[in-house]
């Protein structure tokens, strides 16, 4: 039956129907509070594909397509910034095959998202890697390199694509940069006593970044995995979802973001309907 409505949906009136429906939808959402950051734990590539009984490549493969499907979705409606959890530090103890496909595929993707008329383009994106990128070969190494050189100057939004990444690793990383600092004599034993969280937060790779409204993690597991642990503990709605990521779409996204919007308009005290209030405040 699911095959059918695709195919269906595929007939040139309908498909015009059904864009022009998402479009109104995606409209809607521009209507109220926007969030100004959204995050994503895209899980369940490889269990879709062991559903559907397509190779691991295939399920990583359509897990992109439908990315590419939210970014667009979240750029439209006015989102500034989306930050992917692309691949974990972690993710290196997986098979040596798995690991080079991944590799692989974020080379290839890395350069999709950046080509001429693609989303990096067409939203005026500036792509940014964050991650410990020594821990892959020069070939990715040179492809992120060229991605964010590619989007450097764009300024309209952001991709923060976490790739290798855990949230511990950032952390060390933000305290061996301010030990550093003190070791080379740039602050003062009374600037040292008196560092404060915003200090902390200058040294995270999310920096000049807005912390996440939302955070959204598919397949149904309900652990972030050591995503963003600093910037969602503050006033993240967290959402996990019984879906798996290539089956996440605008239906699945669009309760999401109303629930976050009818909370962000009651902390502002406008009302669910007072929207007018809100875009003017």
């Amino acid at each position: 039956m699911g095959n059918s409505l695709d195919w269906l949906l595929r007939f040139p009136p309908l498909l015009w129907c059904k864009t022009q429906f998402e479009t109104m939808l995606i409209n809607a959402l521009s209507c109220g509070p926007v969030p100004r950051h959204i995050a994503l734990v895209m899980d369940g590539n490889r269990r879709y594909a062991r559903k559907n009984r397509l190779e691991t490549a295939e399920g990583h493969a359509l897990g992109f397509e439908s990315l590419k499907g939210v970014l667009e979705v979240c750029y439209k409606a006015g989102v500034e910034t989306v930050t992917i959890y692309a691949f974990s530090i972690e993710n290196f103890k997986r098979s040596k095959y798995e690991v080079d496909v991944l590799m692989e595929m974020a080379k290839n993707n890395l350069l999709t998202l950046c080509q001429h008329g693609d989303i990096a383009q067409q939203y005026d994106i500036r792509i940014r890697i964050l991650g410990q990128q020594g821990l892959v070969s020069e070939d990715v190494q040179r492809e992120m390199n060229r991605a964010e050189e590619m989007t450097k100057d764009n300024t309209r939004a952001t991709l923060n694509v976490c790739f290798p990444y855990t949230s511990r690793d950032e952390m060390t990383s933000a305290i061996s940069k301010l030990v550093a600092r003190a070791e080379r004599g740039e602050m003062t034993a009374q600037q040292i006593e008196a560092l404060t969280e915003a200090d902390f937060e200058e040294q995270l790779m999310t920096v000049g970044c807005p912390d996440p409204d939302i955070l959204i993690r598919t397949s149904g597991v309900e652990r972030l995995s050591d995503f963003l642990l600093w910037q969602a503990g503050k006033r993240t709605m967290i959402r996990f979802v019984d879906v798996f990521w290539p089956d996440f779409d605008l239906y699945t996204f669009l309760p999401i973001v109303l629930e976050w919007q009818v909370a962000e308009c009651r902390r502002r005290g406008t009302g669910i309907f007072g929207l007018a209030g809100v875009l003017k405040g």
